[in-house]
């Protein structure tokens, strides 16, 4: 949510930002806002003349009851009384406009950072740099489910019975390995300075409308039955929530999380549940890393999640590229952002592995955390970004680690979390 301000210093800007978005059905937002505003301050104008009539005649009536003069006072009474009924009218429209002013802001997306290409949708994202050399082999790779069946790692057959498409079993090698990628990820973490967190798995709903759109609320978000519960999409949305309402002491930032969880997803939309493999399914397990800092260091934090997201890859022996999100593709709470996607010598093409984000003070305005600093009270920045998220970064270890005989190579880096196991074999 952008800062009212904006629309009435600037609101030719915000309209441009909704442009360049390709959403001119927003459009109309900035005025209706713009005029709401204009009303609300009318009526908050008016209110404080009332309360100031009220105070004066209250200290009129005093002084006429002490005189003795008892019905001029019971006169000014009356008025006390008129001037209450008018401003429990205006705080009642005020109350209402406010709210009105509120879901249609939260409809305006936020003010991009100019850096951020101009295009309608993800085809038109823009290839940042690559890491490691995106290498083909001479041999066949299967594709990824037939690798890891043939590995007694995966049942999907059974999920479907136990619980429907886009759910999965995981087990031996396969599964253990899928664990050594999430402790790997965790360590690697903590070793970058960042606390480690297990946050709820589940979150109310003033928390959910505090960090994304409702859009993406309604594509990702699965609602528990009964409940103000829903079932988190990723760990940010709980570790953003922890400090919702939070004055957080400026000395304090920046605050470095990184956290695990699983994530639900509906992926309701044009993508689709992958009916036999494992990239885009309903559950999935996450490291994330999330950051609360000033708003002048979130440009440098932002740089710095990413690549650490591409030294994590690149310890696996996965290459892989950056891709800059174009305006069409970006969320509409976010700054900027970009994808790390891993590199599939079997598709002979990149794939994306993660995504790190900075959303300004948008999420922190929708949750009201902020800080006191010498300039005075302010909303913190918020970023974040996904260290692994499994089995989609599985896929990528699996394959750039494929061997001509079946077998998987197990990055070096995994091994200790592997028992020392330095290949997994076809049994």
């Amino acid at each position: 949510m952008i800062d009212i301000e904006l629309i009435r210093k600037n609101k030719d800007l915000v309209k441009q930002n909704i442009k360049n978005k390709f959403q001119d059905e927003k459009i109309p937002l900035v005025d209706e806002v713009e005029n709401l505003d204009i009303r609300v301050r009318e009526l908050k104008k008016n209110g404080d003349e009332l309360r100031m009539n009220r105070n004066q005649i209250s200290g009129e009536i005093g002084n006429l009851m002490r005189d003795g003069k008892k019905d001029e006072a019971e006169k000014k009474k009356i008025e006390v009384v008129n001037i209450n009924q008018q401003l429990e009218t205006l705080e009642e429209e005020e109350a209402t406009l406010e709210k009105e002013i509120k879901e249609k802001m939260m409809m305006i997306p936020q003010i991009m950072d100019p850096s951020v290409p101009i295009g309608k949708d993800d085809s038109e994202n823009v290839e940042i740099e690559k890491f490691g050399e995106p290498i083909v082999p001479d041999f066949e790779i299967p594709y990824h489910a037939d690798i890891i069946e043939k590995l007694n790692g995966l049942d999907k057959e059974a999920a479907g019975r136990t619980t429907g498409n886009g759910f999965y079993y995981l087990t031996g090698d396969i599964a253990r390995l899928h664990s050594a990628m999430l402790s790997y990820a965790r360590d690697f973490m903590i070793n970058k300075g960042f606390t480690y967190c297990i946050p709820p798995f589940m979150i109310r709903s003033d928390v959910v409308t505090g960090v994304m759109s409702f859009e993406e609320m309604d594509a990702m978000m699965y609602k528990i039955e009964g409940e103000d519960l829903f079932l988190i999409g990723t760990s940010e949305h709980s570790m953003i929530g922890r400090f919702q309402g939070q004055m957080v002491k400026e000395e304090t930032l920046p605050i470095t999380l990184t956290s695990y969880s699983p994530c639900f997803r509906k992926e309701k939309g044009a993508h689709g549940i992958e009916e036999r493999g494992l990239y885009r399914v309903h559950q999935f397990e996450k490291q994330e890393m999330i950051v609360l800092c000033k708003k002048e260091d979130a440009m440098d934090w932002y740089n710095k999640m990413w690549s650490y997201t591409v030294e994590f890859f690149r310890s696996l022996d996965v290459p892989v590229r950056t891709l800059e999100c174009c305006s069409g593709d970006l969320a509409n709470l976010k700054v900027k952002s970009c994808d790390v996607e891993a590199w599939s010598p079997r598709q002979k093409k990149y794939f994306e592995v993660g995504s790190c984000s900075t959303l300004g003070d948008a999420q922190a305005r929708r949750l009201g955390i902020r800080t006191k600093g010498e300039k005075g009270t302010y909303y913190v920045s918020t970023l974040n970004n996904t260290v692994v998220a499994t089995p989609r970064g599985l896929i990528a270890v699996i394959e750039n680690n494929y061997q001509k005989d079946g077998s998987i190579k197990v990055p070096k880096a995994l091994q200790p979390y592997m028992g020392g196991t330095s290949k997994i074999d076809i049994k």
